[in-house]
């Protein structure tokens, strides 16, 4: 669990047309912007060191009629961390990442509560405007992929995230033998890897499966709902499943940061004192 106030705290057969794109950004680097790439990279570029995994597929197809939508209830949520736990042992999260932190807040009045906080998978995400060789783009169900291959480690998609939803390996991390055994894909991007960017997918492995996120499924509260927004219903997976248009007019549901027109599809129920 994160005790801070959230918006306080910043995780080779052929060429392609990506293996070009890469090596003329590098050159760009080089030749335009070295000593400024320099600096953001904190003095060393590390574009040298990502590891690209062997023989990576796109992974569970995405069905264009599919919409995938998160709702969390704050009321429910009493920051046990258990949402962040499931994720982490599901996907060999590296030690030092959490796709969902757990927030806790404190409100105009002195109060405080709990704001689990994943990747808001945005439909108009600012992480794949800025990425300069496309590993980060939007599927046709909405949710938002990195595809490691491609990833150069250079960061920007990190920088243009308004919720800190994103984590970059900057040592390789140690792997177990599941793990290691496991074979890369963009929806179950593991084995991890250096020098390369993470984050929280919608658990887009299973959603396309019919099945619910591990951070649904791991939380005891029944704080966190998930469901296709055309199908205008979300579930908990512990019996409740709610109509999600209304529900979200009804108790005046909102989205953190919503006015900078990332249109996140991550949705709160707010806290009722």
């Amino acid at each position: 669990m994160h005790m801070a106030d959230p918006d306080a705290t910043e995780g080779k057969e052929q060429e392609t047309t990506g293996d070009a794109s890469r090596r003329r950004f590098l050159k760009l680097l080089a030749v335009g912007g070295g000593l400024a790439a320099a600096g953001l990279f904190g003095g060393k570029l590390l574009l040298d060191h990502v590891v690209v995994p062997a023989g990576a597929a796109p992974g569970a197809s995405a069905n264009a009629n599919d919409s995938w939508v998160m709702l969390i209830d704050l009321n429910k949520c009493d920051g046990c961390g258990k949402c962040t736990t499931a994720c982490q042992q599901a996907h060999f999260v590296p030690f030092n990442q959490q796709w969902i932190q757990v927030y806790q807040v404190k409100d105009e009045k002195g109060g405080t509560y709990f704001l689990p906080r994943p990747c808001f998978n945005c439909r108009n995400a600012p992480c794949a405007k800025v990425c300069p060789v496309g590993a980060t783009h939007v599927e046709p169900d909405g949710v938002v992929l990195v595809d490691h291959t491609r990833c150069i480690g250079c960061r920007y998609c990190m920088a243009a995230c308004p919720y800190n939803a994103r984590s970059f390996n900057w040592t390789e991390p140690p792997h177990t033998p599941q793990e290691l055994a496991h074979t890369y894909t963009q929806t179950e991007p593991w084995p991890h890897h250096k020098g390369v960017v993470e984050k929280c997918m919608f658990c887009a492995h299973d959603a396309r499966k019919g099945q619910l996120p591990e951070c649904v499924k791991g939380c005891p509260m029944g704080a966190i709902y998930f469901g296709n927004e055309r199908e205008d219903a979300v579930t908990n997976g512990r019996g409740q499943t709610l109509a999600f248009r209304s529900t979200l007019s009804r108790e005046g549901g909102f989205r953190w940061k919503e006015e900078l027109g990332t249109d996140p599809r991550v949705y709160y129920l707010p806290v009722r004192r």
